[in-house]
């Protein structure tokens, strides 16, 4: 009997072992994950809300969107001041052409950029993490009305300025801008016109992590309240996707494979990796339902970027104007918001930017041999074009899979996998000699 309990609980002890998961944190990581504090995510909120309106089209300067700006703007400053002279700011203006539709006439306005640079002169990449500052009430057009903007987007904004604040101190091969755009609701203007400028002159953004609406966990209509988890927002078909593209595309079976769904999984396991009690979900959407923000206008230029926002939305605070109405409070205010909640959204893309600002670029001509029926795969690739790469992971994964399910390290730059083609995807990414991975590269059919 004795000896039976005893090969039971072997087997259990050998079940055991393997069923774990390591989880390899870097310190240095982790501690900027720490220092994320609700508190000063909440001072931001409510000082963002206190202006009369943060509309893109009012120019009050006590009380209207160029003081908010100025607000941003300080805080940015503020910071700097730990950074060596890597971190500087400005209000960058430019003017927003008419549309006859939200703008009637061409009108000035800005976005606030921190730009912290990168330690490494031949690094030129560009990480954009982002928010929008303008706030709307019901009518869009209202530029003099009460318009919080605590949730829409003050929470973005909020974040931007936390991260600027925690990363400001920090060193990183790469260069990362923290924007909070102005013109949003009228239609993504300032983040169109950055997203043309970096076009324009020829901007290596490796990602756009884009912020929108991340401070609430309650839901109107359904009363669901859950702050355990987030929502990551990637595009499916790239929206610059040429006819060659798709050719690719289809011919590779790569419809879940985009850049920008590649940096979604990449977020998802970094934010998970590092904030505890959480879980970021996938949303297969370029947004929600038939609705947009800035990220889509980098992605029109070809940008990996995604939308980063809250699980579950309050209709009642979000586009409406603050009144009472059958016992309802309606408007964006800040009383409605969990900052506990917004603490660990941005703490997700502290995680997620800090590791992709360190990491070696990706690597290059990514392929999968193809010249022959083989029941292998056989990935082949070269070294980043810019930083250190110790070693390189070839990520696999079931074609039904949403997330990568196996990674196997080497330090040569092809590798042959006893798993057939025909019924794993693959991917090859850059581990750097802190640790740090790159986005991961889907690979293009090597034929001849």
């Amino acid at each position: 009997m004795n000896k039976y309990l005893l090969i039971i609980g072997l087997i259990f002890i050998s079940y055991s072992s393997f069923s774990q998961i390591l989880v390899n944190r870097d310190p240095k990581i982790a501690e900027m994950v720490s220092e994320i504090s609700s508190d000063s995510l909440e001072n931001y909120v409510r000082n963002l809300a206190s202006f009369t309106t943060r509309h893109t089209l009012n120019t009050n300067t006590e009380t209207g969107m160029p003081a908010a700006q100025e607000y941003v703007l300080a805080k940015f400053n503020s910071f700097s001041k730990n950074s060596s002279g890597r971190m500087t700011a400005q209000i960058e203006e430019f003017v927003i052409p008419a549309d006859g539709r939200r703008i009637t006439e061409d009108s000035p306005a800005a976005n606030v950029i921190a730009t912290l640079k990168g330690t490494d002169p031949n690094d030129k990449r560009i990480f954009i993490i982002s928010g929008h500052m303008d706030s709307r009430n019901k009518n869009v057009m209202d530029a003099e009305g009460i318009a919080p903007g605590a949730n829409d987007d003050g929470s973005g904004t909020a974040a931007v300025i936390e991260l600027a604040r925690v990363m400001a101190s920090r060193e990183f091969p790469a260069t990362i801008k923290f924007v909070a755009f102005t013109g949003e609701e009228e239609g993504l203007k300032g983040a169109t016109y950055l997203a043309d400028k970096a076009k324009e002159e020829g901007w290596e953004i490796g990602a756009v992590l884009n912020n929108d609406i991340i401070g609430n966990s309650s839901s109107s209509g359904t009363l669901i309240k859950d702050n355990l988890k987030m929502r990551v927002f990637s595009e499916t078909i790239p929206a610059n996707e040429t006819e060659e593209m798709a050719r690719l595309r289809r011919y590779t079976g790569a419809e879940n494979d985009s850049k920008s769904r590649q940096l979604a999984r990449y977020v998802k396991e970094l934010g998970e990796r590092y904030v505890d009690q959480f879980e970021v979900k996938l949303i297969y959407r370029a947004d929600r339902f038939l609705r947009g923000g800035d990220q889509t206008a980098f992605a029109r230029n070809g940008y990996t970027a995604i939308r980063i926002s809250e699980m579950n939305e309050n209709f009642y605070h979000q586009h409406e104007n603050v009144r009472v109405e059958d016992g309802i409070q309606y408007g964006d205010l800040p009383e409605f918001m969990d900052f506990e909640y917004l603490r660990k959204v941005t703490a997700v893309n502290v995680a997620a930017l800090s590791t992709l600002s360190q990491a070696p670029s990706q690597p290059e001509e990514v392929q999968i041999n193809v010249r022959g029926l083989s029941n292998s795969s056989t990935l082949l690739w070269k070294e980043p074009a810019t930083g250190k790469a110790i070693g390189y992971y070839v990520l696999m994964r079931e074609t039904s899979s949403p997330m990568w399910e196996k990674k196997f390290y080497t330090t040569d730059m092809t590798l042959t996998l006893p798993y057939s083609k025909d019924n794993y995807f693959f991917a090859v990414q850059a581990v750097g000699e802190n640790g740090a991975e790159s986005l991961p590269v889907f690979p293009v059919p090597l034929s001849r």
